[in-house]
């Protein structure tokens, strides 16, 4: 993701944001290295949430695949399914830990960018002020798509646990009439799904610390 603004305008950001951290000391106008540094910390949060809710994940899938093996045998299938339907609970509980992990970068990331347009809006200089301006407002609609397709993967998340749920549930009906063929079927998709949602996931992850370190952290 590149910053579609000049190179004057990213060396006065540049300015702003040092003249903010060498300020701190005396107390920054609109404390902006305390929200750099949240920020910071709300990427590192949401990443590791991000890895819990991957293994899980993957686990589930496993489980999945055990309940399919355990159908074709004949064996332990109440045991099986048992299993199953603990380790997508705990599915459940990691995306809902995503999700709040996601608020928090989202709120961190506009904190930062309010305080870093507060402190602009406070310029003198008209030419400087709107070449700031300009600037954070480019590079906040950038990481706000992020966020957007950040939001959307937890909810296609949401939706792969919820498939889960209710084909092992069908699935553990149709065993009882002896009508499993169809329904097994079911698990089939899951897998590549929830590789796709978790690229989505990584991506986000990678385009907050490029905004962090390639943007902020580094000035």
């Amino acid at each position: 993701m590149k910053a579609t603004f000049t190179p004057q305008t990213a060396l006065l950001l540049a300015a702003l944001l040092l003249v903010s951290t060498s300020a701190c000391r005396k107390g920054s106008p609109e404390d902006i290295p305390k929200y750099k540094n949240k920020f910071r910390a709300q990427i590192t949060s949401f990443e590791n949430q991000k890895i819990q809710a991957d293994e899980k994940v993957e686990d589930g899938v496993n489980d999945l695949e055990g309940l399919q093996k355990a159908l074709q045998n004949a064996k332990s299938v109440d045991q099986e399914f048992n299993r199953v339907y603990t380790k997508w609970e705990q599915v459940n509980k990691q995306v809902e830990d995503l999700n709040k992990e996601y608020e928090g970068l989202k709120a961190d990331a506009q904190n930062l960018f309010d305080a870093m347009e507060r402190q602009t809006a406070s310029l003198s200089d008209a030419k400087t002020r709107s070449e700031l301006q300009a600037g954070i407002r480019s590079t906040r609609a950038e990481y706000e798509k992020t966020l957007v397709k950040t939001s959307k993967a937890i909810e296609q998340l949401r939706g792969v646990h919820k498939e889960a749920v209710e084909v092992v549930k069908a699935l553990e009906v149709a065993v009882a009439l002896g009508q499993i063929s169809k329904i097994n079927q079911g698990l089939v998709s899951i897998e590549s799904r929830v590789q796709s949602v978790m690229a989505d996931l990584n991506a986000s992850v990678a385009e907050s610390k490029q905004l962090y370190e390639n943007r902020i952290g580094n000035l």
